[in-house]
């Protein structure tokens, strides 16, 4: 089962409890209890459905082509995404394991504001297609060798050293979309000092 199939095995342990319930504990007929076991394990399998890249966007406003070229570097990504946040938790080293957290958190921002608008994506394509699997892998490394009996301590400060320049690649290429929805202000704002100072005189 892929990590992201919870929601079943969650559904099928409901569905189960209340079919115990229902035959063991009440008099309910037992192929009643079993419809209303299978109804509750359809509607758990859909109620906690992982929410799925651009669920609820509308495709035809933002451009299929734009949308398209955006799903496809995030699906690829999100592995890497979720190995990040996987690694994150199996560090133990109070320095290491919040700063490599703090990557995938500034991932999960990066791809919520690609979401949001999918012409961003090419801002991003060497964050998510180099930067993001170089980091999960690194972070997974580090894990390994800081759970080994007796881990080299040189090999450990160098990919530490490794981590935390990382985030300072992490935050540029966020910035970079906060810095791309900006658009046209520094334009608008040089026109409307111009126009302050022609019909102002200031």
């Amino acid at each position: 089962m892929r990590g992201g199939d919870w929601n079943w095995l969650v559904a099928g342990l409901a569905s189960a409890i209340v079919l115990i319930g229902l035959t063991a504990f009440t008099r309910f007929p037992f192929l009643l209890s079993l419809l209303v076991a299978v109804l509750v394990f359809a509607g758990l399998v859909v109620l906690l459905a992982p929410r799925r890249l651009f669920e609820g966007i509308n495709v035809k406003a933002l451009g299929s082509g734009q949308v398209a070229f955006a799903r496809d570097l995030l699906t690829q990504a999100q592995p890497f995404a979720e190995r990040l946040r996987a690694a994150a938790a199996n560090i133990s080293d109070k320095e290491v394991g919040p700063k490599v957290k703090a990557l995938a958190d500034i991932t999960g921002d990066v791809f919520a504001k690609v979401e949001a608008n999918p012409a961003s994506a090419g801002n991003v394509r060497r964050f998510l297609g180099y930067y993001l699997p170089r980091a999960a892998e690194v972070a997974e490394g580090y894990s390994v060798l800081a759970s080994n009996r007796a881990p080299d301590t040189a090999r450990l400060g160098e990919v530490r050293s490794v981590i935390f320049k990382l985030e300072d690649a992490f935050v540029h290429y966020a910035d970079s979309l906060a810095d791309a929805e900006l658009g046209t202000l520094d334009t608008d704002l040089r026109l409307i000092q111009a126009s302050l100072k022609e019909d102002l005189g200031r």
